[in-house]
Order: structure tokens, then sequence, then C-alpha cells
């Protein structure tokens, strides 16, 4: 590490910023398995790259799980790397003026802190999707709950890996009885003022 040197672009990132004319943000979104996190990040995206004609850019969890951190399993440990990572990644998207969107379960309280801290506050909205265990148990859109209640899949959060509610998230988004898109509109409606030179 003593032999690296930070190197220095003539393209700063307030040029990146004059170009785009918008407000670069991580929109972190954090919720359990089956709670709606994609398929309102979707929707969100949708509306801010198509209707708002922002420049946007969604990391999922299993896209990321796919590529960049297929070496990674679901220990604690491999989990916080897992979120280190997406940290880092969702940096450098900032960095080159984009509005990010972060669809991760990211169960511990202190890696979206860590992920803010690295963000920083400013720039981090940390959406909590509040969907109880038990709708994300019935909706079970993949059929993880059903194999980890059979013991098939270890260390899954909910089931036997803990889930940490964020304590003061910037928004929460209660899905029940609501479509993802009614959900999306109701970030949009919160968020859109942050986002605009």
């Amino acid at each position: 590490m003593n032999n690296l040197t930070k190197y220095t672009f003539k393209v700063t990132k307030k040029d990146r910023l004059a170009k785009t004319k918008q407000i670069p943000k991580v929109i972190w979104i954090t919720g359990l398995s089956g709670s709606g996190k994609s398929t309102i990040g979707n929707e969100l995206e949708d509306i801010l790259f198509n209707k708002l004609n922002l420049n946007t850019y969604t990391l999922d969890g299993d896209n990321i799980r796919s590529g960049l951190n297929k070496d990674l399993g679901f220990t604690d440990i491999a989990r916080q790397e897992n979120i280190r990572r997406i940290s880092e990644t969702a940096s450098l998207f900032l960095d080159a003026g984009i509005i990010v969107i972060c669809t991760f379960i990211s169960p511990f309280k202190e890696d979206r802190d860590q992920a803010k801290a690295l963000i920083g506050k400013d720039n981090f909205i940390e959406v909590f999707i509040d969907t109880s265990i038990e709708e994300c148990i019935k909706r079970d859109p993949k059929g993880l709950y059903k194999k980890a209640i059979a013991g098939e899949i270890p260390n899954f959060t909910g089931i036997d890996s803990a889930y940490e509610e964020p304590d003061a998230p910037d928004l929460t988004i209660k899905t029940k009885d609501k479509t993802p898109l009614e959900c999306a509109n109701e970030i949009i409606s919160k968020i859109e003022g942050e986002l605009n030179c």
C-alpha cells in the first residue's frame, strides 16, 4: 500500500456535475428479502431516468453477486465485505455524477453506517422498505424463505440471521396495500428537490 499514489485526472467531479446538471446521490434501499426493494428500485429508476431525464444506475443484490461479488458467501463477514465493495462502487458512480440506486438487504446497521460515512451523509439517502417478515414469507417471490425454513439455506436474513432495522432512515416506505409504483412515487415526492441543480 505504501507504493500507491493517487492519480489526479484533468476532468474533475465538479466538471462532471456541470455537464450532467444534476446532483448525484446514492439512494440506498434496504429491507428484507421479498420486501420489494428491487421492484420499487426498478420503478424509481424508470421515473428518474425516463420522466425526469436524470442520469441513473441501479446496483442490485443478485446482479452484483452474479459478477463483482460472486466470490462471496453469506456469512456475516462475507455480507460485510459485500456491502463494503458495493459502497466503494457506488462512490465511484457518485463521483461520475450519477444518481445511484442501491437495492440490498444490507442487514447490519454498522455496515450501512459505514457506507454512509464512505459516500458522505449529504450524498446518502437511506430508504427502509418496511415489510413484515410475515408478508415477505407470504410473498416469497424466489422461494427462498421456504428453503430457509426447511434448513436448505443457512444464514438467511430474517430466519436464522438478523436484520437490524434502521434507527433513523431518511424515508420509511410501508408497502402494505401499495403497488411498487406507488412506493416509488412516494420516494420521488420526498427526494426530487435534492436531485436537480
